[in-house]
């Protein structure tokens, strides 16, 4: 031959436009495409087969596929922050001035000094890293560890900011075909016609799959279902959207190209959409198998069906001379389409014992050799094929003849793309006589109501002719082939590959089975089998299949590995889309939030809120302004933006039941109009939240938590509910943002409230611990007399749309009142002051309620709770554990927050023991000195005591035990 390797073909390919030459860039090099290539094609057609290296032992690859399948033909793309590693150059459509680079090589992809691992292979057999473990010792560490991390992964990761743009949607759908082939799009059409509204989902710019290529009326009959499709309007065609992952209930996650890799497109660049549909379709095809040779990976072999698109979507000729190896009749279709294009087919070598029927018929018919029960016992060459060594496959692999040729198209069979139905659940079914796994349609993924939400069609269902739809003659059967020849000597096996990324080889399996990996997930992990980043697509029935020979058993009997979402790779910036930079974490606002704004407040982050510290004025510090506003609160009256505290509905008839294991003390018997304080414990027994329920009928209570646990608690429930009891009648609903909730807390509240009118709220008609409806100031809403700061209180909830009228009325009507608003600093203290706990203050996660002297909020009445158990546990009752108490301190400072009190001795590390640590600590403006609780061992025992607390640098604080109730002890004041 004098002139070898990959060209543009001087006419065809359906999908290009040769009017329309594109510049790129490849290793720095300038070259030229068309308007329609990939990345692939544009590459073939420059001469360029060579486009990667492979993961352990560098050897060289060129493209194996033309799809989503592909593992070997991998780039870097762009520059900066558009840099993107690992790009599949078989689906990235070639834009004018792409800039891509070969990956995993050095000091070129031509010459890479790693390709001496490929020398090594004896040395790096299968697991052996997990080997390097075990011996020499202490070499792991120092010398094995060091060397495999820096080799690990194929691209490099960018390092600057991503300046595209990328967003969500949302949509509801009866049904969603996925998969715009010809049965895909019978299949949608038959819905659209019984008035559905139908998505079509095709992961490329095409519809119509396989069938415009592999037949000759393809593209008439495609383009006749698609305009008939168009005409409808409860249809909606969807071109670039590959379905990632099926959820369940129907959830589907899709991925739509908007304007990848064009920066000048003014859009995003992608779109993730998030569709709960009624029915999903899975029309997504079927994968084209490879077989297992020695010396398949070798750059210019590929698969049959890639050369035929190749030849016939891009005008691209992947060789001058390619020689067919197969076990099917579809393969000869990449035969005959090679002599449509002017290229030399010089034989076909078909592993079977005999070869009939119309295809091979017709190659025969055209002048090729076919030799039946035929394989390659290897291919010379080492950076592109240079010749094809023959042998009988029924043999051990004797060199029968070489043939001169430059690609080799390879068909091993045809698998069935059964990731989407397999996602949520669908089961598959070993098929014989077609050598694949196929859907169940007995057993599909169900959803909620027990029916089935998915179905397979076409390819994906395992009829891979689809013959109704697109004429197709029968097929003769094929022959199943996992090792070629039948007797492989175990030197042609070390040149095998099956997972043609990670270099794992047909020995690298057997000698797995050989070592006690029985199980395919085990064997996946050990070799890596499946583990590239095209998941296995290629490889995971090739491998499973020589697992189930090793182990001499058949293969439904192994089984295949777990399929995950998503299909292929997603880019991160898809699935964060706007929530980036300042939206990465949205801050959440209360309806007042502007009016605090305009009064000078100084935020605090609680959770996603910010919430007014304080709110200092003129010149004052942030203490000082915290010691006017609780001042202002004790004499007169405040409010206090309460609108961020988690509000959770939990209705249904096992409402009360939930409530009662959710909670320590008894909810049940909570009248309606009543409320009570609770805590809730982790099943370790360790508090995490607290907060006041109300009983608003007989059905239905709203929990209040704290303003961080309201996503924590809602999840909470929902674990137990789905989890534990999914068959209680109980639902959840958070609730928090419909509501705004002040706090009008003072002596003068009740006076402050009366005057905008509207409800009774006098002592008898609403008493302490109870809840009533009515307008305030015209507004409905919600009171609540409950308080967290000592003083006589109503908590006030209306519609968050109404949250600001009802805020400005009272500041109006209070204004001669002294009416205060206070913030977050000035609550803490005078709950403080109340002795009233924290959570995150008093608990740290290690806290029990015993601990903090709540044992009266634990009921005696009920048989469980969560934690319960766990806190009879000996270490939970354990005498030694440290109680809440109050501490004062003897000099008048202010002991730090968190520091540790010291005892006696020390411990094992030469260290001062430690018998309590401060809690919470502040500077009381009510009582004109620093307050502040703590844990002590046996602190309620030893009132009076004073304890030591050292600080590196300091004199040591003191400070005696008390009660943490500081400040009206009787309760006086907050029942007003």
């Amino acid at each position: 031959m004098t002139q070898t390797g990959p060209f543009r073909l001087s006419s065809g390919g359906r999908l290009i436009d040769r009017a329309y030459p594109l510049p790129f860039r490849f290793d720095g090099r300038q070259l030229r495409g068309l308007r329609g290539d990939t990345l692939a094609s544009a590459l073939l057609a420059n001469g360029q087969m060579l486009m990667g290296r492979s993961f352990k032992y560098h050897r060289p690859r060129g493209p194996i596929a033309s799809g989503a399948e592909e593992p070997n033909a991998l780039l870097g793309l762009g520059h900066g922050g558009r840099f993107e590693p690992n790009q599949r150059a078989t689906t990235t459509p070639l834009v004018g001035g792409m800039a891509t680079t070969s990956q995993n090589c050095w000091p070129s992809l031509t010459a890479d000094v790693g390709a001496v691992n490929s020398w090594l292979y004896r040395f790096f057999p299968a697991g052996f890293y997990y080997k390097t473990f075990m011996w020499p010792r202490g070499f792991w560490k120092h010398v094995f560890e060091p060397v495999i991390r820096r080799s690990a992964g194929l691209g490099k990761a960018p390092t600057e900011a991503d300046p595209d743009t990328y967003e969500q949607a949302y949509a509801h759908v009866d049904l969603v075909v996925v998969g715009g082939g010809i049965a895909g799009l019978t299949a949608a059409l038959d819905a659209a016609k019984s008035g559905k509204s139908v998505w079509v989902l095709e992961q490329t710019p095409h519809f119509g799959g396989r069938t415009p290529t592999d037949h000759a009326d393809g593209q008439a009959r495609v383009d006749a279902l698609i305009a008939e499709l168009r005409a409808m309007p409860n249809v909606n065609l969807r071109r670039n959207t590959m379905a990632t992952g099926l959820y369940d209930h129907g959830y589907l996650l899709a991925r739509e190209a908007l304007a990848d890799h064009d920066p000048n497109a003014g859009i995003p660049r992608q779109r993730l959409w998030r569709i709960r549909a009624g029915h999903v379709v899975v029309a997504s095809g079927a994968l084209e198998r490879p077989l297992s040779f020695a010396g398949n990976d070798v750059p210019g072999v590929m698969l049959a069906s890639a050369v035929r698109d190749f030849i016939g979507d891009y005008g691209v000729a992947p060789g001058r001379r390619i020689v067919v190896v197969t076990n099917n009749d579809d393969a000869y279709r990449t035969a005959l389409a090679a002599l449509d294009a002017g290229l030399e087919v010089p034989v076909i070598l078909d592993a079977r014992s005999s070869a009939g029927g119309a295809l091979p018929e017709a190659a025969r018919a055209r002048g090729i050799r076919v030799l039946t029960d035929a394989a390659i016992a290897g291919i010379k060459g080492g950076q592109s094929v240079e010749a094809v060594k023959l042998c009988a496959h029924s043999g051990s692999g004797e060199v029968t003849e070489t043939i001169e040729a430059d690609c080799v198209a390879m068909s091993g069979g045809w698998s069935p793309v059964v990731h989407l139905w397999s996602h949520c659940g669908g089961k598959l079914n070993w098929s014989d006589t077609q050598s694949m796994f196929a859907p169940d349609p007995n057993r599909p993924p169900t959803g909620a109501d027990g029916k089935a939400m998915a179905s397979c069609v076409g390819a994906a269902s395992g009829d891979l002719l689809v013959a109704d739809a697109t004429g197709a003659a029968a097929e003769s059967a094929i022959m199943p082939v996992w090792v070629m020849p039948t007797h492989a000597t175990r030197k042609m096996k070390f040149k095998m590959f099956l997972d043609f990324q990670n270099d794992v080889k047909v020995s690298d399996v057997e000698l797995a089975a050989q070592e006690g990996y029985h199980s395919v997930e085990h064997t996946k992990r050990y070799t890596t089998l499946g583990m590239a980043t095209d998941q296995g697509k290629v490889s995971n029935i090739n491998g499973l299949a020589v697992l189930s020979g090793a182990l001499n058993q058949p293969i439904p009997a192994t089984g295949t590995t777990t399929f995950r979402p998503p299909y292929t790779p997603l880019t991160l910036g898809t699935i964060a889309a706007e929530a980036r930079g300042e939206l990465f974490q949205p801050l959440r606002k209360t309806p007042m939030h502007g009016w605090h704004q305009a009064k000078g407040a100084y935020w605090e982050p609680v959770g996603h809120w910010r919430r007014p510290y304080c709110y200092p004025q003129g010149a004052e510090s942030h203490a000082e302004a915290v010691a006017r506003e609780i001042r202002a609160v004790r004499a007169s009256v405040g409010t206090l933006d309460a609108s961020t505290l988690g509000k959770i509905v939990v209705k249904g008839p096992d409402a009360g039941k939930f409530l009662d294991m959710m909670y320590t003390g008894m909810m049940s018997t909570l009248p309606v109009g009543k409320c009570r304080y609770g805590l809730i414990c982790n099943e370790n027994g360790f508090l995490i939240d607290d907060g006041v329920a109300a009983r608003l009928s007989e059905d239905t209570w709203l929990v209040h938590t704290t303003t961080g646990g309201a996503d924590r608690m809602h999840g909470h429930f929902e674990d137990w509910l789905q989890c534990e009891w999914w068959d209680w009648q109980v639902y959840t609903a958070n609730v928090t943002e419909q509501w705004a909730q002040i706090a009008v807390v003072g002596p003068k509240a009740r006076v402050l409230l009366e005057r905008l009118g509207g409800m009774d709220l006098s002592a008898e008609a609403l008493p302490f611990m109870g809840w009533a409806e009515g307008e305030i100031a015209g507004i409905p809403a919600r009171v609540y007399r409950i308080s967290f700061s000592g003083e006589l209180s109503f908590e006030v909830a209306v519609p968050a749309n109404r949250g600001l009228e009802l805020w400005e009325k009272l500041h109006e009507a209070g204004a001669d009142l002294n009416i205060t608003p206070y913030g977050t600093e000035a609550m803490h203290i005078m709950r403080a002051e109340k002795g009233f706990i924290m959570i995150g203050d008093e608990t740290d996660g290690t806290v029990i309620p015993q601990d903090l002297g709540m044992s009266w909020a634990i009921s005696k009445k009920k048989e469980d709770y969560i934690g319960k158990r766990a806190q009879q546990r000996s270490h939970m009752t354990d005498p030694d554990r440290w109680k809440l108490v109050g501490l004062e301190s003897l000099d008048g400072r202010m002991l730090p927050d968190g520091v540790y009190a010291v005892a006696e001795g020390v411990n094992g590390n030469g260290q001062r023991n430690v018998q309590g640590r401060v809690t919470s600590t502040y500077i009381s403006p009510t009582l004109d000195k620093p307050i502040a609780m703590g844990l002590v061992r046996h602190g309620p025992e030893r009132m009076g005591e004073v304890l030591e607390f050292p600080v590196a640098g300091q004199e040591s604080y003191k400070a005696r035990i008390c009660d943490p109730v500081f400040y009206d002890k009787e309760g006086s004041r907050a029942n007003g």
